[in-house]
C-alpha cells in the first residue's frame, strides 16, 4: 500500500525520537497504533458493507434470470390437460381412474417339487414317501 523503504522508515525513526523524545516515544507510538487499527475496522467495515450489497445485487440479478427461464421452460412443456398455474379453474377436473387394475403375475417354478410348508416330515403321507 505505502512504499516506504528502510532508509525512509530510519529517518521517520530518528524525527520522532528528536520531536517527540524518547520519555514519550512510547505513548506516541501507542496511540498511533490505536489510530491506524480504528483506521483498518473503519475501512473493513466499508468494505465489508460493499460487498455485501455487491452480492445482493448479483443475487437479485440471478433470481431475475432463473424466473424467466423458470417460465420459459414452464410455458415449453406445459400440459395441455391442466390449464396454467395462474389460471383458476371454477371445478375440480375429474380424475380417471382405470376400472379394474392389472392382476400381478404369478411366478411358480415347475421344476421345483412341492413340500409341505408347514408340520414335520414325518406327516407326509406314505404315498408321497415311496
Amino acid at each position: 500500500m505505502f512504499d516506504i523503504g528502510a532508509s525512509e522508515l530510519l529517518l521517520i525513526v530518528i524525527v520522532a525520537v528528536v520531536v517527540i523524545g524518547p520519555k514519550d516515544l512510547p505513548r506516541a507510538l501507542r496511540t498511533a497504533g490505536r489510530w491506524i487499527a480504528k483506521v483498518r475496522r473503519t475501512s473493513n467495515h466499508f468494505r465489508a458493507g460493499i460487498e455485501a450489497m455487491i452480492r445482493e445485487a448479483e443475487l437479485e440479478e440471478m433470481e431475475k434470470k432463473w424466473k424467466t427461464e423458470n417460465e420459459r421452460i414452464m410455458a415449453q412443456y406445459a400440459d395441455p390437460v391442466l390449464p396454467p398455474p395462474h389460471v383458476v379453474s371454477p371445478e375440480p377436473l375429474p380424475i380417471e381412474t382405470p376400472a379394474d387394475p392389472p392382476a400381478a403375475p404369478s411366478v411358480v417354478d415347475a421344476a421345483a417339487p412341492e413340500l409341505p410348508l408347514d408340520g414335520p416330515a414325518s406327516d407326509v403321507p406314505a404315498a408321497a414317501k415311496s
